[in-house]
């Protein structure tokens, strides 16, 4: 494979894909829904900021829009082509594409070698004959490219962010794409590029890692891989592009049936655990376990200065949440040292008494803390040195309880999150040690949907601050352990 930074051509390919000036959509129907009018309709609603040109050989119009009968009936050269047709007109279609000058195309279709028979095995053949003549493809089987900067999105993604952000997104599944893309966007995590490459005809994994690898928009790289066409070649990359930036890697088909089931997926060979497990690691990158884990990651790498994390404070919540606390943290290798008396002692004076313990974990004894003891509460435990991240649980789902024992219409007038989110954030910048929320919402009925809207809206008061946000206390350890053991083991490289 030709580095790409060696190439110039290569490179800027990749950028005339992700940011074209112009698409041409072939497959678009004056009647009916074809993969062709949804892609068309999904541009134009996320406001995609080139010009959209529609092709299909019958021609006509879609809602008004003139349908050219072919590429070379359109008034301009074209930078990247979306092509939605049967699998059997494929080849032609992506061959017209070259022929024109196109620079590169995803294919939305599906019927090739994910199929299994010898016809899908024979045209996905042609697509790689095609590609290799001087067109990069994307796909087949894909949802395509998702640049918010652009305004290119998935299949099925017209209310996508069109907010950039640090975390570059590469994975064989279309699906895995699009929910990573939806999840993000109340998360918090802000997406550079994302590509959903399919089968991989042409595009692959490797050469998208190395791309995103050099990207000065990807500062975060997350993966999910079925099975990678050069073993040796993906390490290599690997390695080299870990040293640099954290990859996060969620590889499916480590079982004997999660084999099988990405064998019929995008015709891939899933691999064994213990091999992809070694390699990870070998690497230095993140391997986490499904889509949710890589989404927690991602937003602790994306919004956690990075740094190794050894110790942490835990404030909030109750006992129990406490003990959880204690039990989780060491399970992904981070510390809750004891706070000295004299701490404590100075702690204890901003909570509630009796009940309040402050040792760490510090029980708060109650939910309803006033935002400005919060304030000082973690000032003082800011001191500590050991302390390199604190942590703050907040039950808002009590304040329902409350609101209605006050008889008021609603839990928001008195949920004080954005005084808390502003203080958190201020706390965070003028100690320096960052500051995590967890945000559990154990109240999930219809008859709560007024506290639930009440923690949504808190959790982008604090995301709007900076903050990241956690559902619980387990995912939010787990992703500081990666984001710590990761760049433990960088350290650890760079002194060699």
């Amino acid at each position: 494979m030709k580095s790409i930074t060696a190439d110039p051509v290569s490179w800027d390919a990749f950028e005339r894909i992700f940011h074209p000036r112009n698409v041409a959509i072939i497959g678009v129907s004056a009647r009916g829904y074809t993969f062709g009018t949804g892609i068309m309709s999904s541009l134009k609603t996320i406001g995609f900021e080139g010009k959209i040109y529609a092709v299909n050989p019958k021609g006509g119009e879609f809602n008004g829009m003139k349908i050219y009968k072919s590429l070379g009936e359109l008034p301009q050269p074209i930078d990247f082509a979306i092509i939605a047709v049967p699998a059997e007109h494929v080849p032609k279609a992506l061959e017209e594409c070259r022929v024109m000058g196109v620079t590169g195309a995803e294919i939305l279709s599906a019927g090739f070698s994910e199929l299994g028979t010898e016809e899908g095995m024979r045209l996905e053949q042609e697509i790689r004959d095609i590609a290799a003549k001087g067109i990069r493809v994307v796909g087949p089987n894909c949802f395509g490219i998702y640049c918010p900067r652009s305004g290119l999105t998935l299949l099925p993604g017209p209310d996508l962010s069109r907010t950039s952000g640090p975390v570059g997104f590469v994975s064989q599944s279309g699906g895995m794409s699009i929910d990573f893309a939806h999840i993000g966007k109340w998360m918090g995590i802000g997406f550079s590029k994302m590509i959903s490459f399919g089968n991989g005809a042409d595009l692959r994994e490797t050469e998208l890692l190395e791309y995103f690898g050099e990207d000065p928009e990807t500062k975060v790289i997350a993966m999910y891989i079925e099975g990678v066409k050069d073993g040796r070649e993906f390490l290599s990359v690997l390695k080299d592009v870990a040293a640099k930036k954290p990859v996060i890697i969620n590889k499916g088909g480590l079982t004997e049936a999660g084999g099988r089931a990405v064998q019929s997926h995008t015709a891939s060979m899933g691999g064994t655990r213990n091999i992809w497990e070694s390699v990870i690691r070998q690497a230095g990158a993140v391997q986490v376990g499904g889509l949710w884990e890589l989404a927690q990651t991602c937003l602790a790498f994306s919004l956690l200065p990075g740094r190794v994390y050894e110790n942490i404070i835990v404030a909030g919540g109750g006992g129990a949440l406490g003990v959880e606390a204690c039990d989780a943290a060491e399970r992904y290798g981070l510390g809750l040292p004891m706070l000295d008396p004299e701490m404590t002692e100075a702690i204890l004076e901003f909570l509630p008494r009796p009940g309040s313990s402050a040792r760490n974990p510090i029980d708060a004894a109650n939910p309803f803390v006033d935002p400005r003891a919060y304030r000082e509460v973690f000032t003082l435990a800011a001191q500590d040195p050991r302390i390199d991240v604190q942590i703050l649980i907040q039950l808002l789902h009590h304040y329902k309880s409350l609101s209605s024992g006050m008889g008021l219409e609603s839990p928001k007038e008195i949920t004080p999150y954005r005084e808390l989110a502003g203080v958190i954030s201020e706390v965070a910048a003028e100690t320096g040690k960052p500051l995590v929320l967890v945000m559990p919402d154990f109240k999930q009925g219809r008859e709560s949907m007024d506290i639930e809207e009440v923690i949504r809206e808190a959790r982008q008061a604090f995301l709007d601050k900076g903050v990241p946000v956690f559902d619980d206390l387990n995912s939010c350890l787990r992703a500081l352990g990666h984001v710590s053991l990761y760049y433990a083991r960088r350290r650890s490289r760079e002194r060699l």
